[in-house]
């Protein structure tokens, strides 16, 4: 065996996976044991292997579990024994049948080890093979590919676990009956349709940051990176990047309420005295916020001081619009007057601006006008909803 390009064989695998090269040595291992099992074992044998990259030895082992009658059954006459399968037992399931091939009952296994416990697993060395034929060989092929495969798989499920709740960047590779596949480097992360910002394009080659939703794992239909630009914390991790109150935690965001692409309400609450929580966010200029509506497309982003009193609050939420007064009423219900000129400000296009107040606050909000106080308007009555509260690491309370 050329034992030097083998240990570069398994370097440069193990650099461009990104994986480990004890692991590539690993699936080597598992590999040579299914050649050694497909030419000399049998079929329901667990077969170990061991190789010395120092010498070139291969050792093989055959490992058999420790047994009792509580814990396998034993075969009927003309039924069948299925290949090992990793073996999980519960009272309503049935006991896995017994093969002394991968089996030893705790007596037999007592008098070859003492002190042995049902579980435990024993290994019987087994005669040193060097020899094996194109079947076993293509076999050992398969296994390491598919042992590589589940290796790199994990080691990047594990790499972007650690980043779920986090903004990462990437370029769109294609889009799909809608969903956005993106280029995360290591792996290929979707955009599902219902995550994209409503009329935001997206264009092949493009590099944008994305909001990493959540890790699961991968189908033959979709990766398991799922990505997304239209929840609201991508918008508090933005301004957590672009604001650096907010990473400190001198400035805290309380609450979100979006509609992507047209519209965003943030609440925000100094934690430190003397540190301005919506001039923080707004920045020299307005450099901060239109850092964060570039990156959006131009959302509308209204940014308003969070209040422990509802009335307050509630005032604020309706911005731009100028509030008069607020009456607050039993089951969080509140009527809002305003001027005449500002109710359709304060109730937006749609109903917009006040349906992401009533979302922000929590609170059901009937916009009424001053001129004519005992008038509902209907458009102006926009049911309260808990959105949800992004803490600094975007993590809900």
């Amino acid at each position: 065996m050329d034992l030097k390009n083998l240990k570069r064989a398994i370097d440069a695998i193990a650099d461009e996976k990104g994986i480990k090269a004890e692991d590539v040595l690993n699936a080597i291992e598992s590999a040579i044991a299914a050649a050694y099992r497909k030419e000399y074992g049998k079929r329901g044998e667990v077969i170990k292997s061991k190789l010395d990259l120092k010498t070139g030895d291969t050792k093989f082992w055959l490992v058999k579990t420790i047994v009792d009658g509580t814990t396998v059954r034993i075969k009927k006459e003309g039924e069948e024994v299925e290949e090992i399968k990793e073996e999980k037992t519960s009272e309503e399931e049935i006991l896995p049948v017994y093969n002394p091939d991968h089996h030893i009952f705790i007596k037999e296994a007592e008098k070859i080890k003492k002190g042995v416990s049902l579980g435990e697993e024993l290994e019987f060395e087994l005669e040193e093979k060097t020899d094996f034929g194109r079947i076993a060989s293509q076999a050992a092929k398969q296994v390491v590919l598919q042992k590589i495969r589940e290796i790199e798989r994990n080691s990047i499920q594990k790499e972007y676990a650690d980043k779920e709740g986090q903004i990462i960047s990437g370029v769109i590779q294609r889009v799909e009956r809608g969903n956005i596949y993106v280029d995360l480097g290591r792996v290929i992360g979707i955009m599902f349709h219902n995550e994209t910002i409503p009329g935001e394009h997206y264009r092949i080659g493009e590099r944008l940051r994305f909001y990493l939703l959540a890790v699961q794992e991968e189908t033959k239909r979709a990766p398991g990176i799922i990505l997304s630009r239209s929840h609201p914390a991508f918008i508090a991790k933005l301004f957590d990047l672009e604001v650096p109150e907010i990473h400190d935690g001198l400035v805290e965001i309380k609450g979100i309420a979006r509609e992507a692409g047209s519209r965003t309400k943030l609440a925000v609450v100094s934690k430190a005295e003397g540190v301005d929580p919506v001039g923080s966010l707004v920045g020299q200029r307005g450099i901060r916020v239109m850092a964060v509506t570039n990156e959006l497309g131009n959302e509308k982003i209204d940014i308003i001081e969070w209040s422990e009193d509802p009335a307050k609050f509630i005032a604020s939420s309706l911005s731009p619009a100028k509030v008069r007064s607020v009456e607050i009423l039993p089951r969080r219900e509140a009527r809002v007057f305003i001027d005449d000129n500002q109710v359709s400000l304060a109730i937006g296009k749609g109903g917009q601006n006040v349906r992401a107040a009533a979302r922000l606050t929590g609170w059901k909000i009937d916009i009424r006008s001053l001129a004519r106080p005992e008038e509902a308007i209907a458009e102006g009555i926009a049911e309260g909803e808990n959105e949800e509260v992004i803490e600094k690491n975007g993590e809900e309370e």
